[in-house]
């Protein structure tokens, strides 16, 4: 069975989740590089699923605020971005804190914002876009971008899963942007968009991100209005 999949399923216990997906843009300009809840005051949590060397579940650990900075999961970088991403970035990476990474166990890290879907998000089409770069990530680790929606009614399980696979990115920046449709059957589960690593035996992974947005699509009837609007204005030139 396909080990991500399984992690998926597993993603979230949080009870947290904000009320319905709204619109959110981050650039980490603005928030305390040296304040450790940072990230969690902004609303990032974190969890981890740890697995065997085989690959079976073992046990996870879900959800707490995001730390900024230490060895686990996250922090708020500087000096690393170009000239889109300014002097500050967010870095994502293993749970160093877990001892199970020396026992060759797959730790299994997640960074994420959690929201319920409301009946206003159906019919809805979201989009995840966010700049990343290759940090230290080494070894057999790995690293993904993600929007996944998980129905607690049915025990947790995962009904979306669109990722966006970060392992090989480059040192230089680059941009990607993810997208997902609200249909009615997804109304009351919850709605995540982050970033999730593998790692063991203490291997490097972290990768960097910024200029992170959650928006709308427009919808078909605005973008055709739009697309009208621009051609009429062609015409009257």
């Amino acid at each position: 069975m396909n080990k991500t999949l399984i992690i998926a399923t597993l993603a979230s216990l949080s009870a947290t989740a904000a009320a319905s997906i709204t619109v959110y843009s981050q650039d980490f300009e603005g928030l305390d590089q040296t304040s450790p809840t940072a990230l969690g005051d902004d609303g990032w949590l974190v969890g981890a699923n740890v697995f065997s060397p085989g690959g079976d579940f073992l046990y996870n650990y879900f959800a707490f605020p995001a730390p900024n900075g230490g060895p686990a999961f996250s922090a708020i970088a500087t000096g690393q971005g170009g000239p889109a991403q300014g002097n500050q970035q967010l870095v994502v990476y293993s749970d160093y804190n877990n001892g199970d990474h020396a026992n060759g166990n797959i730790i299994e890290a997640n960074l994420f914002r959690e929201y319920t879907v409301s009946a206003d998000n159906v019919g809805q089409t979201w989009s995840f876009s966010f700049d990343y770069k290759r940090g230290d990530i080494a070894g057999n680790s790995t690293a993904m971008a993600f929007i996944k929606t998980i129905n607690p009614a049915d025990g947790f399980a995962m009904t979306n899963f669109v990722t966006f696979d970060t392992t090989n990115a480059d040192t230089l920046w680059s941009s990607q942007t993810l997208s997902l449709f609200i249909d009615a059957s997804l109304e009351g589960q919850l709605f995540q968009i982050g970033f999730l690593n593998t790692a063991t035996n203490f291997e490097p992974s972290g990768i960097f991100y910024d200029n992170i947005n959650l928006v709308p699509a427009p919808s078909g009837a605005a973008v055709l209005a739009a697309v009208g609007l621009a051609a009429a204005r062609r015409r009257r030139g």
